[in-house]
């Protein structure tokens, strides 16, 4: 698949790993292993880990797992993406338990202005290689949270506790997806850290394609005009495959055949009302709107793929070790203009004064929104979304004499 590029840090992801060490014959109350993943597709050339993977049990994680590799984009030579550790300070050793080999983890020390991402699996009580993994700049990444337990040693008879945690990225900002490498941290304790020194995701854009808006409706005579007006594509997004819940599509078969999901904003202009003021004297029309989502299909869309459109949303991916937040554009959304929210149907008055013997048509904005697959196949149903905050209206003969108000409607009991 293509990188995701952030800055000058290209993104990818492998399915591949080798093994490390396990604790088989430890005697620990749970077992685990641990595997460093293994950029070793043509196409992922120059990318590396960032940490490696712990798992529960001794199972093979081959094309069972996905995780996160990156690169330095080419020709960023000044402040580079990445950068080797200077040193591994040692964490723990399985020194005292039964185990049939020896084990332990270590964590990358990073140079002044880079982080690391998690800890890595030394063979034997060896230190890693320097270029086993990278860290990455730190304006390029967002501190995260310690999450779920994956493993502790209770039971192994090492010298020392400790115990292996998930990351887990904080809410992301609009625009934006925080996700987790893959990676674990780990602590010399059964306790749960409430912080961590490794604890950071991989930050990203979601792409945003702005296209011309449709043009604005011109009343041509006194009659009443067509209620719907033509459709025009005004924004795209890109989705990443790991933040898209595929009814039809396991996360590795995402990864090979829709790495990027596209979710499209139609808009087009909505007739609330006409008016024709067949009088000599001014005459006030009114109509009734809605803003707000229409037909209640976002929650249709949430259960289906998990994007909540109007907020941030995040779920557990089987098969895929890592955790995200997202939260589309405000603008793409219409959550930087709305005044009542994403979900919140509200109906409100409009009233035009039209001056005599003029026609008054009045419109309002609905965006029609749809999930598609990288070949074009749609996921779940179309959302619709009515505009109250941008009313916009016609005359005819064209000279801006009406006036239009708006007004909330009391709620209802």
């Amino acid at each position: 698949m293509e990188s995701i590029r952030y800055s000058n840090l290209l993104i990818n992801f492998t399915s591949e790993f080798s093994p490390l060490w396990n604790d088989k014959g430890a005697g620990s109350d749970n077992p685990v292993s641990f595997w460093r993943p293994v950029p070793s597709s043509d196409f992922l050339n120059g990318f590396f880990p960032l940490g490696d993977l712990a798992i529960s049990g001794y199972g093979n994680v081959n094309k069972q797992r996905i995780v996160a590799v990156v690169s330095n984009a080419a020709g960023s030579q000044q402040d580079k993406a990445l950068s080797a550790p200077v040193e591994y300070e040692l964490v723990w050793k399985d020194s005292g338990s039964n185990a049939h080999s020896n084990g332990a983890i270590w964590r990358p020390i990073p140079p002044e202005g880079y982080v690391a991402l998690g800890l890595v699996c030394g063979i034997g009580h060896d230190k890693p290689s320097r270029n086993a993994i990278r860290c990455v700049r730190a304006n390029l990444v967002i501190a995260s949270y310690i999450s779920d337990l994956i493993w502790n040693d209770q039971g192994s008879g090492a010298h020392a506790d400790f115990s292996a945690w998930n990351i887990t990225p904080p809410g992301a900002a609009s625009g934006e997806a925080y996700f987790s490498a893959g990676t674990f941290v780990g602590a010399n304790s059964y306790t749960q850290p409430a912080t961590h020194v490794a604890a950071y995701s991989l930050r990203i854009q979601l792409p945003q394609t702005v296209n011309t808006a449709p043009p604005a409706p011109a009343l041509p005579g006194y009659r009443q005009p067509s209620p719907f007006e033509a459709a025009h594509i005004t924004h795209t997004c890109e989705i990443p495959w790991f933040t898209v819940k595929d009814p039809n599509l396991r996360p590795i078969e995402q990864l090979r055949i829709s790495p990027t999901y596209r979710l499209e904003r139609t808009d087009r202009y909505v007739l609330v009302g006409f008016g024709h003021n067949k009088t000599s004297v001014n005459q006030t029309f009114k109509w009734t709107a809605t803003r707000g989502e229409n037909g209640g299909k976002s929650e249709t869309l949430a259960q289906t793929t998990a994007i909540e459109v109007g907020g941030e949303w995040q779920f557990n991916l089987w098969g895929s070790s890592i955790k995200f937040s997202a939260k589309l554009s405000k603008s793409l959304t219409h959550t930087e203009t709305s005044s009542s929210g994403w979900t919140s149907s509200t109906a409100f008055e409009i009233a035009a004064a039209v001056p005599a013997n003029k026609a008054v048509a009045v419109y309002l904005i609905q965006s029609d929104y749809r999930l598609l697959r990288k070949n074009g196949t749609q996921v779940a149903t179309d959302v619709s979304y009515t505009d109250g905050d941008s009313v916009y209206w016609s005359e005819y003969p064209p000279t801006k004499d009406c006036q239009v108000v708006c007004t909330p409607l009391p709620p209802t009991r």
